[in-house]
């Protein structure tokens, strides 16, 4: 009898998601929970890991708020049984009430991301890892910290991915106190200090979580190769001494990679089945144009193909004042003459989502910006219709965002965090239309006068001769779609769990 050969179990654990392949899971249309560019990669990967055959299971806290979007009683029941019933479930929701009422993933308290993070470890911890019994777990980012602690003690191998630097600490005794018993694995987690033992530091010396996920993790890489270096050298003066020091040791045994993480094939704008009219660089002027006129109409911007959008796909950077710099770009940009014809859309939700509306009608605003919710199909039509992309955070590597602004023709402008080399930049580079060159614009500092001097090259572009403008654009929509090919991020990491668990996958396609 000819042996048939067993996928290797993966366990993915992310605290958001943007979409879910349909044949995942009956409630995959349902299961979204976007906050920035975790849910993008997390979507792109687990797609691609379960189209090819992988054994993929996902670790989901149960957002019942934020999934339900028309509150019907079958939603409600379909939701608090799923999996219940099914041994073959892929999608495992980390069920309490603390997820169950959000109408945002992370709250503006620091203190309740912290029970949130506790709660939905104690989940993967308690329940979801003996259900599935993975062959390894990949985590992601803070909120999963503690678990490569756990996994470790119990033998199992993890990978543990760094997309941003947030972070937050808890004592021992504020996680028993969530339902986890860290005596069990205390000896894998990071501290704030060395601990004599577990009574002494149980009340008084605080857990770090991303250092922990660094520390007890088999494996740790990062969303680009520029961002790892970065925090390796000390270049973000937000990454502790601690941090630094892990990653640097997991560098030093071999034990650290980077993967450049690019939005999956459904994501490029000739295949993208949520444009009013797809394009490529051919045909983009055209498909922008319709695309532009879709979303004016839809958001009620004043409608006009010939008016440039600057679209900023999240907001705001969590370690500045998102208050403040909401309010000051927009003055700084509307007192610009030349301005005058820019449309500014915003995706933002809770408080930040507010600001803007109240800013909106106080300027009397509607016709020039406006904010949307963060749902996929708006997002996406953002990107088709934009000239520029704005994404001012300065606490994350290459995002999806500016990758996907590039694949769709939407010019980046972004913060350098490499304040001494203008041009060291993993994804986007300056625009040089002289040497036919570049594809973007960067800001050195995090305040409006050096973000607003980026706006004005990119204006200056806007306003070139369309020719030699279409031009460039084209020739950045080829190059991109040439650069960052998906495929070969998820053969990278299918590479990697290979060297983890020291066996292969067979590699195939789902229809």
């Amino acid at each position: 009898m000819p042996h048939i050969f067993k996928q290797p179990r993966i366990l993915f654990v992310t605290p958001e998601v943007s979409y879910l392949p349909k044949k995942m899971s009956t409630m995959s249309s349902f299961l979204k929970a976007r906050a920035g560019e975790l849910a993008d990669v997390s979507a792109a990967l687990i797609y691609s890991l379960y189209k090819k055959g992988a054994d993929i299971h996902v670790a989901l806290p149960d957002y019942r708020t934020l999934f339900n979007n028309h509150e019907s009683s079958s939603f409600q029941r379909q939701l608090s049984t799923m999996g219940s019933c099914d041994n073959e479930a892929r999608v495992h929701l980390a069920k309490d009430q603390i997820f169950f009422y959000k109408e945002k993933i992370y709250s503006d308290c620091n203190q309740e991301n912290i029970k949130s993070a506790l709660s939905f470890q104690r989940e993967v911890i308690n329940t979801i890892i003996p259900r599935v019994q993975p062959d390894l777990i990949h985590c992601n980012d803070w909120m999963t910290g503690l678990i490569p602690a756990m996994a470790r003690k119990l033998g199992i191998p993890c990978l543990f991915t760094i997309h941003n630097i947030y972070n937050n600490k808890a004592l021992l005794s504020s996680i028993e106190n969530r339902g986890i018993d860290p005596a069990y694995f205390w000896q894998n987690l990071f501290f704030e200090r060395q601990p004599l033992n577990y009574e002494e530091t149980r009340g008084s010396n605080p857990v770090d979580f991303l250092a922990s996920g660094i520390f007890a993790a088999d494996f740790v890489n990062t969303t680009c190769p520029e961002f790892l270096r970065e925090l390796t050298q000390g270049q973000h003066p937000f990454v502790t001494p601690s941090i630094k020091q892990e990653l640097s040791n997991k560098v030093g045994q071999g034990c650290a990679s980077a993967i450049l993480n690019c939005p999956d094939g459904s994501r490029l704008p000739k295949n993208d089945t949520y444009l009013f009219k797809n394009y490529d660089e051919n045909t983009h002027i055209e498909g922008k144009k319709a695309n532009k006129i879709l979303i004016q109409d839809r958001l009620g911007l004043s409608k006009d193909p010939l008016k440039p959008i600057l679209f900023l796909p999240s907001c705001m950077d969590k370690v500045h004042n998102g208050s403040y710099f909401i309010s000051t770009i927009l003055y700084a940009l509307l007192s610009r003459d030349w301005h005058q014809d820019l449309e500014i859309i915003f995706t933002a939700k809770g408080t930040i989502r507010g600001l803007i509306e109240d800013t909106i009608r106080d300027f009397d605003l509607t016709n020039r910006v406006a904010v949307c919710k963060p749902e996929d199909s708006l997002l996406r039509t953002a990107y088709a219709a934009s000239d520029f992309l704005l994404v001012q955070c300065s606490v994350e590597p290459v995002s999806s965002e500016e990758i996907t602004g590039l694949l769709y023709g939407s010019l980046p402008i972004v913060h350098n965090n490499n304040d001494n080399n203008n041009d060291n930049h993993q994804a986007v580079t300056p625009l040089d239309v002289a040497h036919n060159s570049g594809n973007g614009f960067l800001f050195n500092q995090s305040d409006v006068d050096s973000l607003m001097s980026a706006i004005d090259k990119a204006m200056m572009f806007y306003n070139l001769p369309r020719d030699v403008k279409n031009h460039q654009i084209s020739r950045i929509i080829k190059q991109s779609h040439e650069r960052f090919d998906h495929a070969v991020t998820v053969e990278q990491y299918l590479l990697l769990y290979e060297k983890m668990l020291k066996r292969p996958f067979s590699r195939r396609d789902i229809l």
